[in-house]
């Protein structure tokens, strides 16, 4: 006879029911309270330190990677431009300008939610989103061209070399007027929008020349609309294709650039286009590619606030994500594996738990501001609800899960050793000056030996469906970290050091 369904009630969550067969141990790591007391606050150094091993271009002199070395110092000079600087993305040597925007964009948030209480790491995540803003203000000095990527794809896949080694092919991408990319420009927009806010007491004439630009690149990116993937398919995929459509990133544009600018027209054109542009689809949704779930919580503390009553469908939408996300409701989207971690399928599954986790943080601290709770199906769920289902999250990534490892490099008694990541793996250009060509790194990659170098702060893509874990490079898509698995972790790691 086939075991009976499970139903569990915990006081801390709303009764969950799970399939019969459930393994038992899931309950324990998914309800109980962490057994673990974490140091946010080490973590979110090293989290906010990672930016800096991913560092592109001439490296200042208060570098703390110190293994890290000056790379692609000639970005953009063979189409007459100055691209260096700027983040690689992963653990390859591409500059792909729409991961670095919608990272940049998510250091922005969480420094302007959560800033004043990240104590001693402001002033470094202050300057980790300007190393991201320096270049994507080089990338968008044409008018009506933005530069995109830097570096061909398939060459660079195809060695092993060090940022300091480079000799692969640095091929410049761009759209213009006449091969449209609405996406990646919309969150570039963003992007410089965001930031224009982090900086607008810090340094306001740097703040201007952020918001003017996003001003500048919005338009743009709205009045010649497509998707660069179009135009661009064999050198951003299957890496970064727009597969979402660009539709998202002008609303969510406009959505920064309100709030940076106070400015009516943006507001209006969000309501003008909410329907056009399809905010309420994929609520449950947010990542480089996907910005729909972010919309709508970013535009909802506006209505909590009691601010802009005519914009309460967005806030409808958000009510929606969250019950897409909290388990126990008729609503629940979002699978969860054995070890109670958010997963998504596809590749580097923390992508999704970080990003998803800064929406649940910081729609909870409206929600708390409010005084306002979400109805689920006739189940409440609080602010108090929301912030730990993202502290558990947290708590798994830093080691509360069934490995008993933590998945930020350098964090915890217990990390992945052989990350997937060029720099990291081989001999550092101090201790090894001499050139690695493309294919004599190879023997590093299929080493079983640790990374010499450590990437402290790293987040890797994680474990599978059933939280197992291959510590090896040639997993890429559980090994490899990328700066959008990081971006959004810097908010929840601040928030959850001021309140372990």
């Amino acid at each position: 006879m086939a075991p009976k369904a499970v139903t569990v009630t915990s006081p801390a969550v709303l009764p969950v029911t799970f399939p019969a067969g459930f393994a038992v141990f899931t309950l324990v790591l998914l309800f109980a309270a962490s057994v673990t007391a974490h140091d946010y606050s080490d973590a979110l150094r090293k989290c906010i330190l990672f930016f800096e091993g991913q560092r592109s271009g001439k490296l200042p002199s208060d570098q703390r990677v110190k293994w890290r070395g000056h790379s692609a110092l000639h970005d953009g000079a063979s189409a007459g431009v100055d691209l260096r600087g700027g983040y690689y993305d992963a653990g390859d040597n591409i500059k792909f300008g729409f991961p670095m925007a919608f990272t940049t964009t998510m250091l922005a948030w969480s420094v302007i939610d959560f800033g004043r209480i990240m104590g001693s790491e402001l002033g470094n995540a202050v300057r980790a989103v300007k190393w991201g803003t320096d270049y994507l203000l080089k990338a968008t000095a044409t008018d009506g061209v933005v530069y995109v990527q830097v570096g061909d794809a398939i060459s660079d896949h195809n060695c092993w070399e060090r940022p300091e080694d480079m000799d692969t092919l640095r091929t410049v991408y761009k759209i213009d007027r006449n091969h449209p990319g609405s996406d990646v420009a919309g969150e570039t927009a963003a992007a410089l929008a965001a930031a224009s806010i982090v900086f607008r007491s810090r340094d306001p004439m740097y703040s201007r020349i952020l918001l003017n630009r996003a001003v500048k690149v919005f338009r743009f990116a709205d009045t010649y609309r497509g998707a660069y993937s179009n135009y661009l398919y064999s050198a951003v995929c299957p890496f970064y294709c727009d597969n979402n459509g660009y539709q998202d990133e002008l609303l969510w544009a406009a959505a920064w650039l309100h709030k940076a600018s106070r400015r009516r027209q943006y507001r209006e054109y969000i309501i003008r286009n909410e329907v056009i542009l399809r905010a309420g689809d994929t609520i449950n949704e947010f990542g480089w590619d996907n910005k729909h779930a972010g919309i709508n919580v970013l535009i909802s503390k506006e209505v909590l606030m009691g601010r802009s009553p005519d914009l309460k469908s967005f806030q409808n939408n958000a009510d929606a994500f969250i019950c897409s996300l909290c388990p126990g409701t008729p609503h629940l989207q979002v699978q969860y594996s054995p070890g109670g971690l958010i997963f998504k399928a596809g590749g580097s599954n923390m992508q999704h738990v970080t990003s998803l986790s800064f929406l649940l943080l910081a729609y909870s601290n409206y929600l708390s501001h409010a005084n306002h709770v979400v109805t689920c199906g006739g189940k409440s769920a609080s602010s108090s609800l929301l912030k730990d289902l993202a502290r558990r999250q947290v708590n798994y990534i830093l080691g509360d899960n069934p490995m008993k490892m933590s998945y930020m490099v350098g964090y915890g008694p217990r990390y992945p050793q052989r990350i997937h990541h060029r720099g990291s793996s081989l001999p550092s250009v101090r201790v090894h000056p001499a050139h690695i060509g493309c294919k004599a790194g190879s023997h590093y990659f299929l080493s079983p030996d640790p990374n010499p170098n450590v990437l402290v702060g790293a987040v890797v893509g994680g474990p599978n469906t059933t939280d197992a874990f291959p510590d090896s490079r040639p997993f890429f898509q559980e090994s490899e970290p990328t700066t959008y698995i990081n971006a959004p972790l810097v908010g929840l790691l601040a928030y959850f050091g001021a309140h372990p």
